[in-house]
């Protein structure tokens, strides 16, 4: 368990990497902004408001760990007792006075610990009780996660906390709600809490968890072995313990007459926000990032503006970072900003460069891009499409340097030359093997300075 000797709040910076100059007619302006998070910055304002926090035991928090109870967790019996003792570590691993629950998934949700709809505070009585109870857990019934998350959300909501969290563990399809019932469900906690998503084995549908950890803006990712959980969750629950400022909002002012085209996070993940956007006053926007610690984190930032004069320039967006206070509508800037600018030139040099950060992430989400649409593809028996989607993910995963990435790649076809993207398709693809492969085509690299 984390200690901490005193409250703090990460202190955030921002900078933005981009070619401003553009060629007489212009008008598509692209930046990468990258957002800093370090810890042990001074407390000031809302952020850091004493009731926010546990003292001496840094940011208040409140944790649900949703795990799957449905029937197919008996297929083998050592999942579920993997479950439990994956969960038992993650509940050793809360921090003194954090605020938890354990929920059991099946066809509804249950309050395992502590009931009486309340949360537990965690001490060593508490994670002990927690423990025994997840003793008596059993598999039975269906898959309907849409109700684990809107437990989860009424337990989590009933804390006066600075950071909600979740976990949610499942082995099977969401078979027992309509994809219309999880959807609305992701719709109503957006916002309200992130969670972490894991699919345990191969039995279970990749972009339903996908789907829920980006609603949630958290993780998703495979556990293929049942015996690995316990370092996954501990793992997980050691990041949620790190997490100091929660509902973070990239803001984004842009002038008169410009468009906003796409505001994307693309490191460590690439992950659309542009939909998600939230007018917050005359031409400013909100784009959620959920909760921080100390961490750093890459936005791609396109917008359309006005096209100008030779020798002219204007400031085409002002990115800040704020916590939006949903009571009355105001928000917490966090004293970070970056601008974007626009220069129209002559000098087709100047206006021709691309600058590195951009190009390296504007590969990086077409590599997650094509990698599912190849995947998609294989499985719809379109064999030429899905090896020239793979080729094209093998060349750019080359060239980015992303070689997680391409050892995935690697399982899934094999590699005739990576340079040119030449490729055949393996003829017997383990499932796990192309499950981890979709689970995480999104995760990225840094751009190499």
């Amino acid at each position: 368990m984390a200690n901490f000797s005193k409250p703090t709040v990460p202190r955030f910076s921002v900078d933005v990497y981009q070619n401003e100059y553009l060629p007489e007619g212009g008008r598509e302006v692209n930046a990468v902004v990258t957002v800093s998070a370090t810890g042990g910055g001074t407390i000031g304002g809302a952020v850091g408001a004493p009731h926010l926090y546990s003292p001496g035991r840094g940011p208040a928090a409140a944790v649900a760990v949703m795990v799957d109870c449905s029937g197919s967790m008996n297929y083998p019996p050592t999942k579920l007792r993997h479950a439990r003792e994956a969960t038992a570590a993650a509940v050793d691993t809360l921090r003194d006075g954090v605020h938890f629950a354990v929920i059991g998934g099946t066809h509804a949700a249950a309050e395992v610990y502590p009931g009486g709809g309340r949360l537990a505070v965690a001490s060593d009585t508490t994670r002990a009780q927690a423990k025994q109870a997840l003793r008596r857990l059993s598999a039975g019934g269906g898959t309907a996660i849409g109700t684990w998350l809107r437990l989860a959300d009424r337990l989590l909501s009933s804390a006066d906390v600075t950071v909600r969290h979740g976990i949610l563990l499942t082995d099977g399809r969401n078979e027992h709600e309509s994809p219309e019932d999880l959807r609305a469900a992701l719709d109503d906690c957006a916002g309200r809490f992130t969670c972490d998503a894991r699919g345990v084995g191969t039995d279970w549908e990749v972009k339903e968890v996908t789907q829920i950890a980006s609603a949630l803006l958290g993780t998703a990712d495979i556990v293929a072995d049942p015996a690995a959980l316990t370092a996954d969750f501990t793992a997980m629950m050691e990041t949620a313990m790190g997490k100091e400022v929660a509902d973070v909002a990239l803001r984004l002012w842009t002038p008169v007459g410009t468009t906003v085209r796409f505001v994307k996070q693309v490191a460590p993940s690439v992950e659309d926000l542009t939909d998600r956007r939230t007018e917050a006053g005359p031409r400013a926007g909100d784009y959620p990032t959920g909760s921080w610690g100390d961490e750093s984190r890459d936005y791609h930032v396109c917008v359309e503006v006005p096209p100008a004069g030779l020798g002219q320039e204007m400031l085409a967006a002002r990115v800040s970072l704020v916590v939006p206070r949903a009571a009355d509508g105001t928000a917490e800037n966090l004293g970070a900003q970056g601008l974007v600018r626009a220069v129209w030139t002559d000098d087709v040099a100047a206006s021709t460069r691309i600058n590195p950060q951009v190009a390296h992430y504007t590969g990086q989400a077409e590599l997650a891009h094509v990698i599912q649409q190849g995947l998609d593809l294989r499985k719809a028996g379109d064999l030429d499409g899905a090896t020239a989607k793979l080729g094209r993910a093998v060349q750019l995963a080359g060239v980015s340097g992303n070689a997680d990435t391409a050892k995935l790649l690697a399982k899934v076809v094999d590699v005739v030359d990576a340079a040119a993207g030449t490729v055949r398709l393996k003829a017997k693809v383990e499932e796990a093997d192309e499950m981890t492969l979709e689970t995480r085509s999104t995760k990225t690299v840094r751009v190499k300075k």
